[in-house]
């Protein structure tokens, strides 16, 4: 009998995520029969009561078409729940008896997988808990869903905390954003295909703009997002990573360790943003109230109910210094109460060298390649072409877009949840899509010294109205090197 154990299995990335994912895998009959799926956290709920909730939580986030019976019944068999508390150690005593005797005669767990959502400061508690009930095995695999820490030397207390217990193979740090189909699609792009690698450089792109934008505000994560801010919460992680994979060199296998090896290379090859550049480099801004898609917004301040120092907006000019990137600057642009959701990496090549075409209309704009991740997946790339006519004055050209809708391309097969690869990758062992610790420590030395520049310069959030671009200084941040972001 083998176990997958949650913790925080009352949340909401458990109820929105985990058990949607968990849910379908079980349906495409991906996950061994004899996997239970163990949930813990501190509400005191019957087994009875907790399937419930998962029920209920399969019918609110699960298409109302894939909610076969047998699917749903089969899939709540799996499930169990064991209340506990990670600050009492002696309750680990009870998860384990759990683990280990199961119910209804079943044979102890023999490939104990645990998924570890929780604070910061509870990591080392919930581990030294794990190790003292006996749970830390040699078959035992840990994943651990951000945040880790909140700066370099809390990451590293954590990291050493899973360390002592947990060896690094068997140790998998999630970032969600790895797990979506058009962000392996942008491996499959460039190493997949002989158009686009030897374009793929300072001599053939002009620069990158990589956007996560949202339309909604903070929610109900008042309290964490004014500890953290834009750059923490977004940059330091997400977007990294996505320009780490842009940016990497080709491995040599499509394997964990090869992977990884390239992205770690170019973390570490990003120039350091510090107090001599912070305040050119960089522009924050804080939304004020406004509208989004024609409602009224409050703003940040009076969503907290006070005044604020925290970043809801952080726009970034990057430069990976290394030969194939040289002197080609990554725009970084993330925030919230943006006009739009959207999060894309855009990519500008260089204009042709000389253009044969004259007259009125012949004028050529430089190719452009658009990897859009959300709201729809799809890939871009914009071409000049002819416009159709008879052409007395010369041939008139227009930008066109050669579109490839992730969806549609692919109608025959379910859209899937980012977690789903995730967790089954966790199931199989296959560290690919996780993030290593060398990762995890190079983002935030990077990230720490944009704060010390930001504070060395007394750098406060700039305002913007909800539902605008952020502020103005975002757009002179760009057009000052004649670029315009991608809107």
């Amino acid at each position: 009998m083998k176990s997958l154990l949650l913790f925080g299995a009352t949340g909401d990335l458990a109820r929105r995520m985990l058990a949607p994912s968990l849910f379908g895998l079980d349906c495409d009959g991906l996950l061994p029969d004899d996997l239970r799926i163990v949930g813990a956290a501190r509400s005191h709920l019957e087994q009875d009561a907790y399937r419930s909730l998962i029920e209920g939580a399969l019918r609110e986030f699960v298409e109302p078409d894939r909610l076969r019976p047998q699917c749903v019944a089969k899939f709540l068999d799996r499930v169990r729940y064991v209340p506990l508390d990670v600050t009492q150690p002696d309750q680990f005593l009870a998860l384990r008896d759990a683990l280990l005797r199961g119910e209804d005669g079943e044979k102890p767990a023999d490939g104990l997988r645990i998924f570890l959502s929780t604070a910061p400061s509870l990591f080392g508690p919930t581990i030294a808990g794990l190790q003292s009930a006996g749970l830390t095995g040699d078959e035992t695999r840990l994943a651990l869903e951000k945040p880790l820490g909140h700066d370099l030397e809390s990451s590293r207390a954590i990291n050493d905390a899973v360390a002592s217990v947990f060896p690094e193979s068997r140790t998998f740090r999630i970032d969600h954003y790895l797990g979506k189909e058009t962000v392996q699609n942008l491996l499959a792009l460039r190493f997949g295909n002989a158009l686009f690698e030897p374009l793929w450089n300072a001599q053939g792109i002009d620069h990158v703009q990589i956007t996560v934008a949202e339309a909604v505000g903070v929610e109900g994560r008042l309290g964490f997002y004014d500890e953290t801010g834009a750059l923490r919460d977004m940059v330091q992680n997400h977007m990294l990573q996505l320009l780490a994979l842009t940016a990497m060199e080709p491995p040599a296998h499509f394997d964990a360790t090869s992977v990884r090896d390239e992205k770690v290379k170019v973390l570490r090859s990003l120039r350091p943003i510090n107090h001599e550049t912070a305040m050119t480099h960089t522009v924050i801004g804080q939304y004020g109230p406004g509208a989004v898609s024609g409602a009224p917004v409050k703003g940040y301040a009076d969503e907290l109910g006070r005044s604020s120092a925290t970043e809801t907006f952080v726009a970034i000019k990057a430069h990976v210094d290394n030969w194939r990137w040289r002197g080609i600057p990554f725009y970084l642009r993330t925030g919230k109460r943006l006009p739009t959701r959207s999060t894309e990496i855009f990519i500008q090549l260089k204009a042709v060298p000389h253009s044969i075409f004259a007259g009125p209309g012949a004028g050529l704009l430089p190719n452009k390649l658009i990897i859009r991740l959300q709201p729809e997946e799809a890939i871009t790339l914009r071409v000049m072409l002819k416009e159709p006519g008879l052409d007395r004055a010369g041939m008139r050209l227009r930008e066109a877009p050669l579109d490839i809708s992730i969806p549609n391309a692919f109608a025959d097969f379910r859209r899937r949840i980012a977690y789903e690869r995730l967790l089954l990758d966790l199931l199989d062992g296959d560290s690919t899509l996780f993030v290593r610790r060398d990762e995890v420590e190079a983002q935030w030395a990077w990230i720490d010294a944009i704060r010390a520049g930001w504070a060395a310069n007394g750098m406060t959030p700039r305002p913007y109205a909800a539902g605008t671009w952020g502020p103005s200084a975002a757009i002179g941040l760009t057009e000052r090197d004649g670029v315009t972001w991608h809107d």
